[in-house]
C-alpha cells in the first residue's frame, strides 16, 4: 500500500506560534513560512492574502476610531441638549411668575374699578327724589382716616386708599393703610382681601428688591406669612385660593419646593373648582418631574 501524501513545511524548527499571537498575524506568519517553497502563482495569492489582511486590520482601526468619534459627538450634543432644556425650564419659570404678579396687580385693578362702580351707584343713588346727600369724596392720601359728613370712618374709603396706595407702587403706605382697615374693620367681608394685599405689597416689595440685586428673603418669608394669614383668620373668605397660590408661589422663590407643592396640592384638592386650582395643575406636575 503506498502512503498518504501529508503536507509538510520546511523549517519547521524555525517557526514558533505565542498563545498571545492575533489571528492577523498567524494568518501572516503561516503564510511567510509557505512562501519559501511555494510557487510563483501561488506567492502571488499568498502576497494578495496578506495585503487583504493588512487592509483589514485598517478598516477595522478606522472604524473603531469613526465609532469613538460618533459617540462622543453624541454625548457632548446630549450634554448641549440637556443644558438647553434646563436653560428653557428656568425661562418658563421665571415667565410663569410674572405673569403670577401680573394677575395679581389686573386682579387688584379690578377690584379698584369694582369699588369706582359701586361709589358710582351710591351717587346715582343719591341724586335719586328724595335719596340723602352725597358725603363729601376722600382725599388720595391722609394721614387720618376719611370720614362721612357725620364723622364716622367709612370702612370702602379706607380700604380704597390703601388699595390706590398699592397699585401705585407705593407698597409700605399700602400695608399701613390695610393694617389700619384689618384693626378698626376686622369684621368687614373686606377684611380677608386687605389681608391678602398685605402679603402681596410684601411679595412686590420682595421682587424689586431681588430685581435691584438686594437680599429680598425676609420680604419673601414675610410675604409667605401675611400670605397664610388669609387662611388662618378668614378661612371661609373667598382670597383664600388667591393666598394659598400666591404663598405657594413665594415659596418657590426661597428654594422651598417640597413645601410649595405641597401648599399648591392642598389648593387643589380643597379648591378644585376655583380659578385658581387650574393654575397649578401644570406646575404641579413640572415640580413632581424636576424632583
Amino acid at each position: 500500500m503506498s502512503e498518504e501524501p501529508r503536507l509538510t513545511f520546511p523549517n519547521q524548527g524555525r517557526v514558533r506560534f505565542s498563545r498571545t499571537l492575533s489571528l492577523p498575524g498567524l494568518a501572516l506568519a503561516v503564510l511567510a513560512g509557505c512562501a519559501e517553497t511555494t510557487p510563483p502563482a501561488l506567492q502571488q495569492d499568498l502576497a494578495q492574502i496578506k495585503r487583504d489582511v493588512a487592509a483589514m486590520a485598517i478598516s477595522l482601526h478606522r472604524a473603531k476610531t469613526d465609532t469613538e468619534t460618533t459617540l462622543g459627538q453624541m454625548d457632548r450634543r446630549a450634554q448641549e441638549r440637556s443644558g438647553e432644556i434646563q436653560r428653557n425650564l428656568a425661562e418658563l419659570k421665571s415667565r410663569t411668575d410674572a405673569i403670577g404678579g401680573d394677575l395679581g396687580r389686573v386682579e387688584g385693578r379690578l377690584e379698584e374699578l369694582r369699588h369706582r362702580v359701586e361709589g358710582l351707584s351710591r351717587s346715582l343713588e343719591f341724586g335719586r327724589p328724595g335719596a340723602p346727600a352725597p358725603a363729601a369724596p376722600p382725599p388720595t392720601r391722609s394721614t387720618e382716616p376719611p370720614r362721612g359728613t357725620q364723622g364716622s370712618i367709612r370702612p370702602s374709603e379706607v380700604y380704597q386708599t390703601a388699595y390706590i396706595d398699592f397699585t401705585r407702587g407705593n407698597y409700605s403706605l399700602a400695608i399701613s393703610g390695610f393694617e389700619e382697615f384689618i384693626k378698626r374693620f376686622s369684621d368687614s367681608e373686606l377684611a380677608d382681601n386687605a389681608q391678602y394685599w398685605i402679603g402681596e405689597a410684601h411679595f412686590s416689595m420682595a421682587r424689586d428688591l431681588a430685581a435691584k440685586g438686594q437680599p429680598a428673603v425676609q420680604a419673601y418669608e414675610r410675604a409667605v406669612q401675611e400670605f397664610r394669614k388669609v387662611a388662618i383668620n378668614y378661612p371661609r373668605g373667598d382670597k383664600v385660593p388667591s393666598a394659598l397660590y400666591k404663598e405657594a408661589l413665594t415659596l418657590l422663590e426661597l428654594k422651598q419646593q417640597a413645601l410649595a407643592t405641597a401648599r399648591l396640592q392642598y389648593l387643589v384638592d380643597q379648591f378644585p373648582q376655583t380659578e385658581e386650582a387650574a393654575l397649578p395643575r401644570d406646575r404641579l406636575a413640572s415640580l413632581r418631574r424636576s424632583r
